[in-house]
């Protein structure tokens, strides 16, 4: 929005820009933008889209590797070897960068060069899998690449805090969701396509992908002072004087370094100290996480070890045509059920960029709740058969419609957590410090991004006793399919 006083604020422009202060063809109201924009050419459609796009790159690229490896588990071990170790390593090093970077860094985070450190951890772990037949060199391989996607997902997260006002926050939240959610169908297809190609080109390949991201940071992301001078409607936002971009305060340069994008971040001119300065202290990150822990920390459950079970005999072509089109053989039904499951996961993972509004903050347990109804429930279909009182046909649509629900409950407990907590005030001690501001809210959104790891881990670890205790259930009361598996 343009600043309301009435002496034009001093920009610093993009490092490499030149300074245009002769020119004769600026209007009035052109006068208060930075040099080289006008209100034509910043136009918040176009800003939203480039935003938008780029967000949803971020989540695709930063997830789809994660979805190769767990989809090239059977080729990348031995057969003796037990699939969940590469689930493992695929989640734990993620979980580690989460609950450990936030807390561990200190002062500005400078997004250019974390960005480049996960892209070059990303290749580097891809081409140790490719390059090495080695089970050992291939675990280091995917643990240093899902290291590097879990401090990318923090990252991106904390680089959506950046943008205002905060409904613009919120639609890059929503976009980089739903690029996580497209993830899952993109990298199964993406491995069906180049499995052929076998483990060393394959996977070497991939490990093209995570350029995309610092290409799309340098070349799409629109710069978060571009939002300042657009006419944004978000009726749902206070004016935060503590936050820069609503703040009624002319931006001056400061001369310090760019924030990675290109651009001197604003400071304000009631601001209280240096950004160079302001770090927050262990101290004052406890008591900002201590009110996020129940409001927001739910684990979200995932089906591992509980899908492998749930099979049933092959549907007849003759009785029922249309899911024997789909189902030729028992090792069918997992790959249905997870495409299923991820296909819902991206649906509901892309609700706020679709223009459905957002759960209230008092509902935001309810779809961890009702994930941990629908596991029970489908642990017990898998273990006594309680929709055996039904025809197949609907046992089989029953299972279909709970993984279903499942999907959408964990894809809405993701993107909406994320989002309310992007939608925080910043606290008191922030005293009109937009330095402090900012790091509270990068803090804030980066604390709990460790919540969906931790249920993935946990059904990881769970996995495999599970799959065996339901498998032996079935076959005690005659059902024989999981020893076909």
């Amino acid at each position: 929005m343009p600043p309301t006083t009435s002496t034009p604020p001093s920009y610093s422009g993009h490092e490499d820009e030149p300074a245009d202060f002769g020119r004769s063809d600026m209007s009035e109201d052109d006068a208060l933008l930075p040099p080289g924009e006008t209100y034509n050419n910043n136009k918040p459609e176009k800003l939203l889209l480039k935003l938008g796009t780029s967000f949803f790159l971020f989540g695709l690229i930063n997830n789809v590797l994660y979805v190769v490896i767990l989809s090239a588990a059977l080729d990348l071990v031995p057969p003796s070897t037990p699939k969940g170790i590469i689930a493992f390593c695929n989640i734990a090093p993620a979980l580690v960068a989460k609950v450990g970077w936030p807390y561990i860094l200190k002062g500005k985070i400078r997004y250019r060069k974390r960005l480049a450190g996960c892209c070059a951890l990303s290749v580097l772990g891809m081409l140790v899998v490719s390059a090495f037949d080695i089970l050992g060199m291939r675990l280091l391989g995917i643990s240093v690449a899902s290291f590097a996607s879990g401090l990318g997902e923090l990252t991106f997260l904390q680089l959506s805090t950046r943008y205002h006002p905060l409904s613009v926050a919120g639609q890059a939240i929503g976009y980089f969701a739903s690029g996580t959610g497209a993830a899952g169908l993109v990298g199964a297809a993406l491995w069906w396509f180049l499995r052929s190609l076998g483990v060393r080109l394959g996977i070497g390949l991939s490990a093209i992908l995570p350029f995309v991201i610092p290409l799309t940071y340098l070349l799409l992301l629109p710069s978060t002072d571009k939002f300042l001078y657009c006419q944004i409607k978000d009726e749902d936002e206070a004016v935060d004087s503590t936050t820069p971009g609503i703040a009624s305060y002319a931006p001056i340069p400061t001369g310090e370094e760019d924030d990675g994008h290109g651009f001197a971040p604003p400071i304000f001119s009631r601001q209280t100290s240096s950004p160079s300065k302001v770090a927050l202290t262990f101290r004052e990150k406890m008591i900002l996480v201590r009110p996020l822990l129940v409001k927001y920390m739910l684990p979200i459950g995932e089906l591992f070890g509980i899908a492998p079970t749930l099979v049933f005999p092959v549907p007849s072509p003759d009785t029922q045509p249309f899911l024997s089109f789909i189902i030729k053989s028992i090792r069918d039904y997992y790959p249905l059920w997870q495409l299923v499951y991820q296909t819902t996961v991206f649906l509901s993972r892309s609700s706020l960029s679709v223009g459905i509004p957002p759960l209230p903050v008092g509902l935001l347990p309810l779809p961890a709740i009702l994930q941990t109804f629908i596991l029970i429930t489908l642990a017990f279909e898998s273990a006594l058969g309680i929709f055996d009182f039904a025809s197949e046909e609907w046992s089989i649509l029953c299972v279909f419609l709970l993984i279903s629900l499942e999907g959408i409950c964990g894809g809405l407990a993701y993107v909406n957590t994320f989002y309310h907590v992007g939608q925080e005030k910043a606290s008191d001690a922030c005293n009109f410090d937009p330095e402090r501001a900012r790091q509270e809210r990068e803090f804030k959104i980066g604390s709990i991004g460790f919540s969906d790891s931790l249920g993935i881990l946990l059904a990881s670890i769970v996995a495999v006793p599970t799959e065996v205790g339901l498998c032996a259930a079935q076959v005690r009361r005659g059902k024989m399919f999981c020893n076909d598996l």
